[in-house]
């Protein structure tokens, strides 16, 4: 038997559905309908039953999902089950607040490498980390096995910074530009 292709959109909503979740655990809720779900997020339940089916069976015909079964399920499917190594690029303001904001962690990513254009910041420590060039980004990024970054420059300077991050290997980007 052939494997099912997951429509995209179905992906893109496993999100929605780990955040409305999480949401659900934090009010000690322990076991969710999709008709719930499906309230909290403007779906149906029909459309929520599917697209968990593409990744297997869940739930409970009748009684619904447990909540912290179904969130490590869609933890390890979203990858969420393991530590990703994180570039942020871009300290100012911004950059330094994402660098210490701890839920990053949390959540399974983590900040390995800092890089910046200004040449006064290159060797400034930033939550425990030194600040590169962003001309090292070829070769660091590589080196430490990053394929997420964030990006926190000057808009004009995005995708520029975008297209060295990809050559370099990495595969998502959040822009904060």
């Amino acid at each position: 038997m052939g494997r099912r292709t997951v429509p995209d959109v179905a992906v893109r909503r496993l999100t929605q559905y780990y955040h409305a979740l999480r949401l659900c655990q934090d009010r000690g809720v322990e076991v969710v309908s999709s008709q719930v779900l499906g309230e909290m997020l403007c779906l149906t339940a029909a459309q929520i039953r599917k697209d968990l089916s593409y990744f297997g069976g869940f739930g409970k015909q009748g009684i619904g999902y447990n909540v912290a079964t179904l969130l490590d399920h869609l933890r390890r499917i979203l990858g969420m089950d393991r530590t990703w190594p994180v570039a942020l690029v871009g300290l100012g303001n911004l950059g330094r607040a994402l660098a210490h904001y701890q839920a990053f962690a949390q959540e399974g990513f983590r900040v390995v490498a800092l890089f910046d254009s200004d040449p006064r910041k290159i060797g400034a420590s930033v939550a425990g980390l030194s600040i590169c060039s962003g001309d090292e980004i070829g070769q660091v990024v590589p080196h430490l096995g990053v394929q997420i970054a964030m990006l926190a420059v000057p808009p004009e300077k995005a995708q520029e910074v975008a297209e060295l991050l990809v050559a370099a290997g990495v595969r998502a980007i959040l822009n904060y530009a």
